[in-house]
């Protein structure tokens, strides 16, 4: 009777212990939802600077293969080739860039309002363009006749409060911009210090990851980092070399065709090539509306061109270039792209793919390990 008592409370104490611990994972698991929903913009921020960072120690890895230097030195050195890249595309194209720039947000908006006036002939809700409020009109007043039609006087008084009005509109956008302005730059100096400090030192920082995983698991965690490590870099490296090509093949076909704008239409290209597919649709959007300006001749031109970076892209560079890197299903890919742009917006569509790549990794090892049990079991 000893024994069966004796097995009774050491039953519940294991139940009790088991809810505990579930609880707490429960717990723990909604509060790490909980922080990554909150802190969404910081984390996608701190990931950028570390592809950044994968980026710049993977050229700065190949650039071993061709001289024997120190890692600091090799890492300067490409540094310095690509700050001197980025200035020279300043000093010699800014004013081009700053330009076209211009005539493309004109471009864009005049064939936005074009549209939008075609789909209100059609009789087609236009509303959600937004472009902007109407000037009040005449229409806006109630119809009057007779005496009532009669102007009535100015009334002064009332003409500071319309400035006051006006004012506060023009400060608070003028504020707006000037916060926008400082958020960007902001984000752009913290991801480009965290990739510097990434690539500087990548070893330190690749044990600190480890040293957080369980001693008896780290043997396993080592294999999982180093993996997801080079499927990223050459991912970037390819990723690099496919942005070069589509901003390439973008500016010079539209300078055949005619189109103004041309570089800085390339440079968008190559650019939202970043993202895959919603990227892709996007520039050709972009190129198409700009296109229009100089007839539908040069429009259908753009679209065959656009047609034909993206066949580039997606047949020819992709499948050549990143056959090694990823290899990810189009309709998953689009699926999380889609999911995370909605709920995180522009930071979540445009580090879809490295997210995927690393669940990719680590979905193959854990599948390949539970092949590798089977087997041995069998």
């Amino acid at each position: 009777m000893a024994g069966s008592a004796d097995n009774r409370l050491q039953a519940r104490a294991d139940l009790a212990w088991a809810i505990s611990v579930g609880g707490i994972g429960v717990v723990g698991f909604a509060s790490l939802l909980l922080f990554t929903w909150y802190f969404a913009a910081t984390l996608f921020l701190i990931f950028a600077g570390m592809l950044l960072g994968l980026a710049l120690n993977a050229m700065t890895n190949m650039l071993g293969r061709i001289v024997r230097l120190p890692h600091a030195l090799r890492l300067t050195i490409v540094c310095l080739v690509l700050a001197g890249l980025l200035s020279g595309v300043v000093f010699l194209g800014g004013a081009t860039i700053a330009q076209q720039a211009a005539v493309l947000s004109d471009t864009i908006k005049s064939q936005l309002v074009g549209v939008k006036a075609f789909l209100e002939r059609n009789g087609i809700d236009s509303s959600y363009f937004e472009l902007g409020n109407p000037a009040p009109a005449a229409s806006a007043a109630p119809a009057t006749s007779g005496a009532e039609a009669t102007p009535s006087p100015a009334r002064p008084h009332g003409l500071p409060g319309e400035l006051a009005s006006s004012g506060g509109a023009i400060v608070s956008q003028t504020l707006k911009l000037l916060l926008g302005t400082v958020s960007a730059v902001g984000n752009f100096f913290i991801v480009l210090f965290l990739g510097l400090t990434f690539a500087a030192q990548p070893g330190v920082y690749r044990k600190g990851l480890l040293y957080l995983a369980p001693a008896q698991q780290r043997a396993r965690a080592t294999v999982i980092v180093d993996r997801i490590g080079a499927t990223l870099e050459r991912w970037l490296i390819a990723q690099i070399i496919t942005m070069a090509a589509v901003f390439a093949v973008t500016w010079i076909g539209l300078s055949i065709i005619g189109i103004q704008s041309s570089f800085i239409l390339g440079i968008q290209a190559g650019l939202l090539a970043f993202i895959p597919t919603v990227g892709a649709l996007l520039a050709g959007v972009i190129v198409v509306l700009a296109s229009l300006a100089s007839g539908w001749v040069a429009a259908a031109s753009a679209f065959a061109l656009f047609l034909g970076v993206h066949a580039l892209e997606s047949y020819v560079l992709t499948p050549i270039i990143q056959r090694q890197a990823l290899d990810i299903p189009p309709a998953t890919l689009f699926g999380f792209q889609i999911l995370l742009g909605v709920v995180f917006g522009i930071w979540g569509l445009a580090l879809a793919l490295p997210l995927m790549a690393i669940v990719k990794v680590l979905i193959d090892y854990f599948k390949a390990d539970e092949a590798a049990t089977a087997a041995a079991a069998a």
